[in-house]
């Protein structure tokens, strides 16, 4: 198989992140005789300063054209900290999934028994979590419209969505739950807001098409309060763009380190996978970051092309590193190992290349792994 992929390393610990992505692709295109070719281009605070722009023209042509895009990160302190800046990172994200109709975001939770010691809960919590969030990625307050007075004491962002935006995200989300465990749970504040009252009646007319399907119902509070509670009570949880930014992030606690979890938007052509963790700028350039959210994104690219032997071929060489403690710094702030380091040994996995009995201490950091 020729795929074409758009790599957009992006901010802060973008770089090093995707670079260790890329190196893990490759050794799958060696495995499994494929052969992926990579066009590099720019969005984010790097974009501005080369070009102006959060997102310049090209890079969404390119994105147009190729089979799939991998993502780093986004965002700068320099812009974080400006409230008054008119240009700005994320506008090139929001930018660029307007321009390719990403309208859902698929971020799955899952937990690693050897990380349970590093989680907030209770291991008898986190047995058995395995839940997917579908986040809207289009809508909402990210994309109403915005005021601010002239003399800067009254600001309005409007929320809004429409049937259409609500019903094509949800039909994506009872597929889904359709194939795993048939539960879908709609995260709302329907007691509240005129919106999410739109989204329960939408969800509640399309649960007919899907009887299989159990459908509850969870206003957010609750639903917050639920993942740290009782993770495992869910499979699919459908929900609006904010309500979904902020729980993702909670949820990915569970696992035991924000840089483990992975993300894919998807929409009407080409998709895009990245890691849900942010640009991180106090490790940049130190190789300390976790890689292994990049390089289970790049898994889910591989399933988005088919190739799903392929896909858990990189899940299991995640899930080895894990097991045999070669783990990053936000892992094991003591004998940890780098960002490069954990990204040639997954890659060698993956090839093959690891030996029958791996002694740590022939593992040189910065090197090559197996010596």
């Amino acid at each position: 198989m020729e795929k074409n992929i758009v790599v957009i390393e992006g901010d802060g610990i973008g770089p090093e992140v995707t670079r260790q992505a890329v190196k893990v692709l490759n050794a799958i295109a060696e495995q499994f005789g494929h052969e992926f070719n990579y066009r590099y281009c720019l969005m984010g605070a790097d974009a501005i300063d080369k070009t102006g722009s959060p997102l310049p023209d090209e890079t969404i042509e390119a994105c147009l054209n190729s089979d799939g895009i991998l993502f780093g990160a986004i965002g700068h302190p320099k812009y974080d900290n400006d409230p008054s800046a008119k240009v700005r990172p994320e506008q090139g994200l929001l930018k660029l999934r307007k321009s390719l109709q990403l309208f859902a975001n698929i971020r799955p939770v899952i937990t690693y028994p050897s990380l349970q010691h590093l989680s907030p809960l209770k291991a008898q919590q986190l047995e058995g979590v395995d839940f997917i969030i579908f986040r809207e990625l289009t809508g909402g307050i990210y994309f109403g419209k915005k005021e601010l007075s002239e003399d800067g004491t009254r600001a309005a962002d409007d929320c809004v969505y429409t049937r259409p935006e609500i019903e094509r995200i949800t039909h994506l989300a009872f597929q889904y739950a359709g194939k795993r465990r048939k539960k879908l749970t709609l995260v709302d504040k329907a007691n509240v807001l005129e919106t999410s009252r739109l989204w329960r009646k939408v969800v509640q007319e399309i649960a007919s098409q899907y009887p299989e399907v159990k459908v509850d119902f969870l206003f957010v509070d609750n639903a917050a309060m639920q993942i740290i509670l009782n993770p495992k009570q869910f499979d699919v949880i459908l929900t609006e763009n904010m309500f979904g930014d902020i729980i993702s992030d909670e949820a990915s606690v569970i696992s035991g380190s924000l840089g483990l979890l992975p993300s894919a938007s998807i929409g009407a052509g080409v998709a895009l996978f990245e890691p849900i963790h942010g640009s991180y700028p106090q490790a940049a350039g130190k190789d300390i970051a976790n890689p292994l959210g990049c390089i289970l994104s790049a898994a889910m690219l591989l399933d988005h092309f088919g190739l799903a032997k392929e896909a858990e071929a990189v899940r299991l060489g995640v899930e080895w590193t894990l097991v045999n403690g070669f783990v990053t710094k936000d892992i094991d702030p003591i004998n940890f190992y780098f960002t490069s380091t954990i990204g040639e040994l997954v890659s060698d996995f993956v090839a093959n290349r690891i030996p029958g009995g791996v002694n740590k201490a022939n593992i040189e950091l910065r090197k090559s792994t197996i010596i």
